[in-house]
């Protein structure tokens, strides 16, 4: 088996393990970044999930690399021969006019900018990128990492990487079970917490849902109506008795507190428009009928899974593959028995876009992943942290080290089918909930990092989850620079406040304009 040896291995090439590959490579260390799908990029890109931000972001509350990803992501399109000048001419324009989202755009667009961001790094052998690759064990020596066995996918070949430092940049934490690092899933209990919306007794296995994204496009006057999905009549049976007995396939949804529900169409004759949620692609933005169609992405309520769990479960395999099979059953629904505007069913006119999304069936590379393995953590962020039902102001902490925000989001869990949506500040990202209790060389890069199963859904979302991948890539070389721990750095706040200000010369903002901001 070939060894190779890097400064700092990151597995995972989520959003988070290629800003800890950036920043690695930037302070000049020597970076490999595995990843298993063929796109680097995770939600932005295989998982297809347009981004998701604040309502500050024209302004502030994000990372410098990140403004800069959001003015490529205009110019790309500015760019374009067939683009609308009219359009592209207003500085804040929204490339796919979808309302979830003010820059929304095609995954493609994405991957190429984050290549653009990691190309100077890769031509000077800085780093290397190793795709459809799958850590499968580790070795581990004293409470270090000395090395990660990779399988490439296709060709089932290993090789054993071993670095000075590791980082988990994957979404659903992999690199943690594999090095034996402690860690937490699914729902803690009120007594382990304190939080609010905690539950009594814990639950390992109640975890956020994931969905598996679909690109679809209105083809006007076409039918594109696939073959029935294989369990469609299950899905199609399913009444959700625990969320005001709403049907799985149906235009109505759990509302944002148990016991509501929530309506919606296709293009808003009845309740919110579901199609321009998060359309990527806006037709009437071109100049050509090269683009004659609209485009968005099938990441609605109708399609979370909450049915179990992809990870941390016997059967994760079958909920991997049933994931799958429900977007499957919302499409063929869609196409077939989905009440219309006119009162006919059906809108055959649903075209699956593979192309948009790398794919031969339309569906994304991989499942949109809610939460994570979570790190046991020097520190640890609960509600009550970051919840404006328990803070009168905007909240602050001593190792801030980024900010972010959102709503404190439960989907429905896949064990008691828990859902709610509550009010939160703006937070600072803590740098004790980058730290393990015990592992000295190792970082979670995303949504692993030391959150709860009520906290972590608020640092899921695309300028947070960079924001925290771009930190651990500067933590790591920080720690290799000192050759110093995290917790040995972590204990003297002399050198936090030197890294703190360090991440403020890169450009990360560690504190929130508090004349600016409110709960939300």
């Amino acid at each position: 088996m070939e060894t190779k040896h890097y400064d700092i291995v990151i597995v995972g090439g989520s959003l988070g393990g290629v800003l800890a590959a950036l920043s690695g490579a930037k302070a000049k260390q020597n970076v490999a970044l595995i990843e298993e799908t063929r796109w680097i990029g995770g939600q932005l890109t295989s998982q297809a999930v347009p981004t998701d931000e604040h309502r500050w972001i024209e302004e502030f509350g994000c990372t410098a690399t990140y403004r800069w990803f959001r003015n490529r992501v205009r110019d790309h399109y500015r760019n374009l021969p067939n683009f609308k000048p009219a359009v592209s001419k207003n500085p804040y324009f929204n490339p796919g006019a979808g309302w979830v989202s003010r820059i929304s755009h095609e995954p493609l667009v994405s991957l190429k900018i984050l290549y653009e961001m990691l190309n100077p790094y890769i031509e000077n052998g800085q780093l290397e990128i190793f795709l459809e690759s799958k850590a499968v064990s580790a070795e581990t020596e004293n409470d270090y990492v000395k090395a990660v066995i990779v399988e490439n996918t296709q060709t089932k070949e290993q090789t054993r990487f071993t670095g000075t430092f590791f980082i988990d940049g994957t979404d659903i934490g992999s690199l943690l079970p594999l090095t034996k690092t402690e860690y937490v899933t699914g729902a803690e209990s009120k007594t382990e917490t304190g939080e609010l919306h905690a539950p009594l007794e814990a639950s390992k296995y109640d975890m956020q849902p994931v969905t598996w994204v679909a690109a679809i496009e209105f083809a006007k006057g076409e039918n594109h109506t696939i073959e029935k999905p294989k369990y469609y009549d299950y899905f199609n049976s399913v009444v959700m008795d625990f969320a005001s007995g709403v049907k799985k396939l149906s235009w109505e949804y759990p509302g944002l507190k148990r016991g509501e529900k929530d309506r919606g169409s296709l293009f808003g004759h009845e309740g919110i428009n579901l199609f321009t949620y998060r359309r990527i692609i806006n037709s009437a933005y071109y100049t050509d009928d090269s683009v004659k169609n609209d485009v968005t992405i099938l990441n609605w309520p109708q399609n979370d899974y909450h049915f179990g769990n992809i990870f941390e479960s016997p059967d994760a395999e079958y909920h991997y593959m049933m994931a799958k099979e429900l977007t499957k059953s919302v499409v063929y629904w869609l196409q077939t028995e989905a009440p219309r505007e006119n009162g006919l069913t059906g809108y055959p006119e649903i075209k699956l876009r593979g192309d948009v999304v790398g794919t031969k069936d339309g569906l994304a590379m991989a499942p949109y992943i809610r939460e994570s393995r979570r790190i046991k953590a020097l520190r640890t962020i609960y509600e009550q942290d970051i919840s404006a039902l328990t803070n009168d102001s905007l909240p602050h902490v001593w190792d801030t080290v980024g900010v972010g925000c959102y709503h404190i989001d439960m989907h429905m869990t896949t064990v008691s089918h828990t859902f709610f949506y509550d009010h939160s500040w703006p937070f600072e990202i803590p740098l004790g909930a980058f730290i393990p209790v015990r592992m000295k060389n190792l970082l979670p890069a995303c949504k692993n990092i030391g959150t709860t199963h009520i906290t972590n859904g608020c640092f899921r979302l695309h300028p947070v989850e960079w924001n925290i991948g771009e930190v651990a890539g500067y933590f790591a070389d920080y720690c290799l620079k000192l050759k110093k721990t995290p917790q040995e750095i972590y204990r003297d706040k002399a050198l936090v406040q030197k890294f703190q200000s360090m991440l403020e010369e890169n450009g990360v903002e560690l504190h929130w304009p508090a004349d600016k901001v409110h709960a939300i």
